[in-house]
């Protein structure tokens, strides 16, 4: 069986993605800058995280080498603000399914590039997501109702959609990005909510506007890359 193999990941970028890059950590540094920004785990963060969307949004597994580093420091500056939730969610669900996500990606590349093959969803895999988020949504909102979580209805809701798009992720299907675009709606709200008491957190603010922009883009490369690789049919592997 053929493996994606690592490489250098920035030779890979198009111009636009590049653009998109620079726009991105350029923003996110004023916002720093200007907020006198001090805690690492957020700067870190968010950078993190905006490099490793555009990664994935062109199906490099590089992507998902970000993403378990992004859920460690998440999970940091989530337990600072008692946002429980968040930290469950990708501590306990984010990051094992990146490390899941990554052994898929390396085992399916696309014949002989550095891309990921685009899966198809079937009515297995569609009700192993279903269910599964169903079942997490139910057991965490308990889990997060007895640690008193701040904003349990939109920690909850993130929960869903985390999960969600954390699954459409490792079946390699391109409709994980509207998931998770749905997840960085709410977490855009959490941490308005946040940022309301405590200034501090309008990096995370700003970080997840982007990443909504991002995986705006992720969407419209997926169905680029499915189109190109299986045509409208999108077979399934």
């Amino acid at each position: 069986m053929k493996k994606i193999k690592l490489h250098n990941p920035f030779k890979e970028l198009t111009r636009f993605e590049w653009i998109l890059w620079i726009v991105s950590v350029a923003i996110l540094l004023v916002t720093f800058i200007i907020g006198g920004e001090r805690n690492p785990a957020i700067i870190a963060a968010t950078l993190v995280g905006v490099t490793g969307l555009v990664f994935i949004a062109r199906g490099d597994v590089w992507g998902h080498i970000c993403t378990i580093v992004f859920a460690i420091l998440y999970s940091i500056v989530s337990v600072s603000f008692m946002y429980y939730g968040e930290f469950i969610t990708y501590a306990f669900m984010t990051l094992p399914l990146a490390v899941i996500s990554l052994i898929s990606w390396l085992r399916h590349p696309f014949e002989d590039s550095k891309e990921v093959k685009v899966g198809h969803m079937n009515k297995k895999k569609w009700l192993f997501a279903v269910a599964g988020t169903a079942a997490a949504t139910v057991i965490f909102f308990f889990v997060l109702r007895a640690f008193n979580t701040n904003s349990l209805v939109f920690s909850t809701i993130s929960i869903a959609t985390s999960f969600l798009a954390a699954t459409l992720t490792a079946f390699r299907s391109h409709l994980y990005a509207v998931a998770y675009a749905a997840n960085d709606i709410v977490l855009i709200v959490l941490w308005i909510i946040a940022t309301m008491e405590d200034p501090q957190y309008l990096p995370m603010v700003i970080s997840f506007s982007i990443f909504l922009i991002q995986d705006i883009y992720g969407l419209i490369s997926w169905k680029r890359m499915k189109k190109r690789q299986h045509g409208t049919a999108g077979e399934d592997t």
